[in-house]
């Protein structure tokens, strides 16, 4: 939990994007090649549902417009952190990019086909344990820290609330300034609506889980 396709203003048809250029420095890395292709269709299709154009929603993210061209065109898989920045430009949550439609019922997700997100290092990873096919208000995420490893969020939308436990050694939690040390089976409750920062303290992986909740229903 920040390329050729859009996610907060692209879900109309066709738009013109522009020509593929070399990816940013630290702006890719490889997302599932099940997802790529997801998150480019769910970026056009979110930008052109807002009316965006890719110039008009770089600026609102912080992304350039050639990347966002290049994410919706399927041919760079953006980090995390570009996720993010795009997500919230489009005040649309973070799965609403990685959604792919489904069926409703009794689902399983397989580890095998999980949903994994990784930051440009690879020392942040990120995989949803929940579908994607319904109207929600809450997300259910598990996070992965490297030694030594950190992941920086930009605020989220106002009113998201991070409640996160962690399941697996130590980690710093930063909110709006504020440090908190957090260790096996700690849990904290906090508004990410502001920067905020998750740092592994550990001399082995951390593994934490973290339950979104959206102030409005999304999907």
């Amino acid at each position: 939990m920040k390329s050729a396709r859009e996610t907060r203003g692209g879900r109309g048809r066709r738009v013109v994007a522009p020509e593929p250029r070399a990816p940013e420095p630290h702006e890719t890395s490889p997302l599932g090649k099940d997802l790529t292709p997801v998150v480019g269709a769910n970026l056009r299709r979110l930008r052109s549902q807002r009316g965006l154009s890719l110039e008009k929603l770089s600026k609102l993210s912080g992304v350039s417009r050639a990347m966002l061209g290049q994410v919706e065109l399927g041919q760079s898989a953006p980090t995390i952190n570009v996720l993010w920045k795009i997500s919230s430009a489009l005040s649309v949550p973070f799965s609403a990019l990685i959604t792919a439609r489904g069926g409703g019922g009794t689902q399983v997700l397989r580890a095998e086909n999980a949903k994994l997100l990784t930051s440009h290092d690879g020392s942040f990873s990120s995989r949803a344990l929940f579908p994607f096919d319904e109207p929600r208000r809450v997300e259910f995420y598990e996070l992965r820290l490297t030694p030594g490893g950190s992941e920086r969020a930009d605020p989220h939308a106002p009113g998201t609330v991070e409640n996160l436990v962690v399941a697996e050694g130590a980690v710093e939690i930063e909110v709006a300034g504020r440090k908190e040390q957090l260790s096996r089976g700690d849990a904290i409750v906090f508004e990410a609506d502001v920067p905020h920062l998750y740092r592994n303290r550990a001399e082995r992986e951390t593994i934490m889980y973290l339950v979104m909740t959206y102030a409005d229903t999304v999907g």
